[in-house]
Formats: structure tokens, C-alpha cells, sequence
């Protein structure tokens, strides 16, 4: 009865349907899965939508290459167990904490270091917040460049690999993991270069946010920054291992499971800490699988009311270009970004837009690397920006204007990054060349 009307309506009124339960701030998860067990039950009945939700489950969460979830997971909670934020602050404040505004900048390395080992922004965030936070105030920084240079830090976390995110969208759309993991390397090293400009820009406007510290003696700075040296260790591990195709990226996860976890041994000399740590991981990861159940579900729907088949025929109509219709996507996960998570962005977005991309022959490494972008944007632009709530939530007597107040000129930073990455895609693409 319903395909005699028009199915794609049943799509577009099941897509707008999830936005308001994910505003409602109902789990992306149940959301996902009710609309599309509720949509393909009005369009085929009951029996045909349990039969065809019951398979797509089983497939969502079948693959081999899903193990590399949990293993990616656990480097994350065994390296923060191991304390090594401490380390990269002390190493990274060693270097640059006699600049001008040099504690907010060594922040901002630290966090892009932790953010490659832990591969979660809001974790990051936290962290760090925690680590860096008295530092700065101790010293006489500026609330608003502390929790600025924190937020934005926090972000680097999402891109440089291996991130959850990127991991993620490779799983969603069958993009090679390891090419969209190299590819993540040098925009990530980018907004780190241009998150330190912001920094330098921002004491240069208002020398008093960030009193100068005296420069520690050579031994003292050799000596803490050599104490980094397990996390370049487990870096190179990782990546190295998967550009110069030691490791498949399972292997490579494994590896760096096994690398964090024999760091937190030493650093705790006991294990002790493993079964909370492996309660954590283990929480993550059915968090992480629960969601892809649900994105089954909600695909089988849409897949069934031709929505993508319909919105890739009217871009062929509308004449517009690729890169027309790039520019209209970004905008669109700009503003996405501002009220929703990034994970839940590519969750709810990517059964749409992705068959939109492969119609317009968009390469999916590029695309998923702009994608991240944008939506790492939103983690710091207000309302929601959820960095700058988990900063206020361990930063209580800070105002949450003084923080958005701090965010601002890493948020021109970073879509200055956006612009460069758009107009020069090799600049994603180029250390993919060697990966297969």
C-alpha cells in the first residue's frame, strides 16, 4: 500500500524521525534501531522486518575485521592507565613551557600525542584537563586560553591515528582502515601546527594571559622529555607498522593492545588494574557494537524506500558538481556538528550520504578525512560542543563563556585546516599512495 504512494517519502519521514530522537537525546543506538524496525514494519509487516533484521544484525557484527574494535579499544584504556599523559605533559612542557604561551602550546602537543594513543577526543579532554588545567591556573594563564588550548587539544584525538571515529566510517562504508589511519597523519599534524599559531596569535592580542615560565635547566628538560619515549615507541609500532605493511591493521591493533597493556604493567608493577580496565574496554566496545546493530536495522529501512537512489538522482538532475555538492555536505556536518556528537554525525548520516559520494566518484579516504574534520569542529563550537562540557564539568567554578570565549580562534583555525585540506586534496591523500 505504502510503495503505491511514494516509498521515498517513508525515507525521508523515517531519516527526520531519527534527528528528533537524537535531539531528544534518545541513545543513537535505540533510535536507529526503533526507526527502522518500526519503518520496515509499516512498509513490509512484522515476520518480513524481524527475518531481515535478525540477518542484518548477525552480518553487522560477524566480520573478522571488527576484532580491531575492542583491541583499539583496549590500547586506549590500557595507555591511559599507564599514566602516560603525565609523561607527555611533563616531556612536551620540557620543550616548549619557556615560550611565550608555551604551557598552553605544550598542552596542545601533549594532547595530539595521548590523542594518537588513545583515539578519543572526549577521553582526551578529560585527561588532560586533569593533567594540564592546575598547571596553567598555578602559573597565571588566562582561563580562557587554558580551556581553549584544552578543548581544541582535545579534538586532535578524533583524527590522528588510530582514532575510533576514522575506525568507525572504514567499518560503515568499507573503506580500507589503514589508508584512512595514514591519511588522518598529516591533517592531523596540521591543525596541530596551526592549534599552536592560535596560541602564539592569542598571547601576541593579550601578552598578560600567559605569563612567561623560566626555562628549566638542559639536564632537567633531556630528562622529561626523554621519558616519552613509550609512546613514540607505541606510536611508531602502530603506524609504522601498518604504512610500511608490517601489520595488517588487526595485527597492528594487537600490537598496540599488547604495547599499553605491558605499560601499565610497569607502571603499576602489578595487575591490579586489569579487571577495570577490561570492564571499561568491554563497556566501550558494546557500546561501539550496539550501535552498529542498530545502524543494520535503520539501513535495511532506508535501503528499502530507495532514499539514496532518490538523492543521487536529484543531484544528477541539479547539474551540480562534485565538488558543489562536497561544499553543501561540509556545511551541512558543520551544522550537524554543532548539536550532535561526531560518532552519532556518522552514524545517522553516513546509509545517506555515502552512495551519494561513490555516485559522484569522491575518493572515500578524502571524504572521510573532511568528514572527521567538520565534525571536530563541532566538538568545540557552542552550544553543545561536548569538549567544552566535559571542561566545565571538571572545571566547575569556570564559566562556560569564559570557555567558549577560549575556543574561538582554534575554531578559525580549524577551518582554516578545512579550506587547505578542500582545496589540496593530496594533502590527504599523498601517504596513501604506498598503502594497499
Amino acid at each position: 500500500m505504502f510503495e503505491a504512494v511514494a516509498i521515498e517519502v517513508w525515507g525521508v519521514a523515517g531519516f527526520a524521525a531519527l534527528l528528533v530522537l537524537v535531539f531528544l537525546r534518545v541513545p543513537i543506538a535505540i533510535a536507529m534501531a526503533t526507526v527502522g524496525l518500526v519503518g520496515g514494519t509499516l512498509l513490509t509487516g512484522i515476520k518480513p522486518t524481524g527475518l531481515t533484521f535478525a540477518a542484518a544484525a548477525f552480518e553487522s557484527v560477524f566480520p573478522y575485521s571488527l576484532s580491531v574494535i575492542p583491541l583499539f579499544i583496549l590500547m586506549g584504556v590500557f595507555v591511559t592507565r599507564a599514566d602516560l599523559s603525565r609523561k607527555l605533559y611533563d616531556g612536551m612542557f620540557a620543550m616548549m613551557g619557556h615560550w611565550p604561551g608555551g604551557l598552553a602550546q605544550a598542552t596542545i602537543g601533549a594532547c595530539a600525542m595521548f590523542g594518537a594513543i588513545c583515539g578519543s577526543s572526549l577521553a582526551t579532554a578529560a585527561t588532560m584537563t586533569r593533567v594540564a588545567m592546575p598547571e596553567m591556573r598555578e602559573r597565571g594563564y588566562d582561563d580562557s586560553l587554558a580551556t581553549g588550548a584544552i578543548a581544541a587539544g582535545g579534538t586532535l584525538g578524533i583524527l590522528i591515528p588510530p582514532s575510533i571515529i576514522l575506525l568507525i566510517y572504514g567499518i560503515l562504508t568499507g573503506t580500507s582502515i589503514g589508508k584512512l589511519f595514514i591519511a588522518g597523519l598529516i591533517p592531523g599534524l596540521l591543525g596541530t601546527a596551526l592549534y599552536l599559531g592560535a596560541v602564539r596569535y592569542s598571547v601576541w592580542r593579550a601578552p598578560d594571559a600567559a605569563p612567561l615560565v623560566s626555562k628549566a635547566p638542559l639536564f632537567t628538560r633531556l630528562r622529561q622529555l626523554g621519558a616519552v619515549w613509550q609512546v613514540a615507541l607505541l606510536f611508531g609500532l602502530v603506524l609504522g607498522g601498518i604504512y610500511t605493511g608490517w601489520f595488517s591493521t588487526i595485527e597492528a591493533a594487537a600490537v598496540g593492545a599488547f604495547g599499553g597493556l605491558f605499560a601499565a604493567i610497569v607502571r603499576h608493577r602489578s595487575f591490579k588494574f586489569l579487571p577495570d580496565a577490561l570492564e571499561d574496554a568491554a563497556k566501550t566496545t558494546a557500546m561501539i557494537f550496539l550501535i552498529i546493530v542498530g545502524t543494520a536495522a535503520f539501513n535495511a529501512f532506508i535501503e528499502r524506500t530507495h532514499l539514496p537512489n532518490m538523492i543521487v538522482g536529484l543531484v544528477a538532475d541539479a547539474g551540480l558538481s562534485p565538488m558543489g555538492v562536497l561544499f553543501l555536505l561540509i556545511l551541512t556536518y558543520l551544522a550537524l556538528g554543532c548539536v550532535m556528537d561526531g560518532l552519532s554525525v556518522i552514524f545517522v548520516t553516513i546509509p545517506i550520504v555515502f552512495p551519494l559520494i561513490q555516485s559522484l566518484g569522491i575518493d572515500p579516504v578524502w571524504f572521510g578525512i573532511l568528514l572527521v574534520c567538520a565534525t571536530e569542529i563541532g566538538l568545540i563550537t557552542p552550544p553543545v560542543g561536548m569538549n567544552l562540557f566535559i571542561i566545565k564539568g571538571l572545571t566547575k567554578d569556570i564559566n562556560i563563556r569564559t570557555i567558549w570565549k577560549g575556543v574561538t580562534p582554534f575554531i578559525v583555525a580549524d577551518l582554516l585546516r578545512l579550506a587547505l585540506l578542500l582545496a589540496f586534496p593530496m594533502l590527504t591523500l599523498y601517504l596513501t599512495l604506498e598503502v594497499r
